[in-house]
């Protein structure tokens, strides 16, 4: 339940749909909690988001970067007992299908992905490009020489 109305903000804003979006999502209810994760810091400009992902293999896993987006996806196959002739009496172990999907920020590209001990790890930098990194722009002193102005009208003939 959202106790405030975004309304007003949509009728006087232009191109800020996806930030009253994110808004949205993050008060829901809804948001599911399988499988949990991990978002972390491991640089100034890099990041890793680990996914608890066990009891699922490497063809199960898939990971879509497109555009500000990121989605991790797991499906397990269609073989629940792996070909092993046993009866699975109780399922404690989680094994449904699930996706995650993780908003990123501009200039936020995935660098590797690796699977390791039941934890999917998706290795994240942000560059920024040279175009839009801040510049210095240098003052000039006092010391130097004023621009002169050319005027071709002002000629005074000696």
């Amino acid at each position: 339940m959202r106790s405030y109305d975004l309304t007003p903000f949509y009728r006087s804003t232009v191109g800020f749909d996806r930030l009253f979006n994110l808004l949205d999502q993050v008060t829901s209810d809804g948001s599911p909690g399988y499988p949990p994760y991990n978002i972390e810091r491991t640089g100034e400009n890099a990041y890793r988001i680990s996914v608890a992902v066990s009891g699922f293999s490497q063809a199960e896993l898939s990971i879509v970067a497109k555009e500000n987006t990121l989605t991790i996806k797991g499906e397990k196959s269609a073989n629940e007992n792996s070909g092993h002739g046993s009866e699975v009496l109780y399922r404690g172990i989680a094994s449904r299908a699930f996706e995650r999907v993780f908003q990123l920020a501009d200039f936020v590209q995935v660098k590797n992905a690796s699977l390791e001990n039941g934890l999917l790890h998706v290795d994240l930098v942000r560059e920024i490009p040279e175009a839009k990194k801040p510049r210095n722009i240098p003052i000039g002193g006092g010391g130097e020489k004023a621009p002169q102005v050319v005027d071709g009208s002002a000629k005074v003939a000696a």
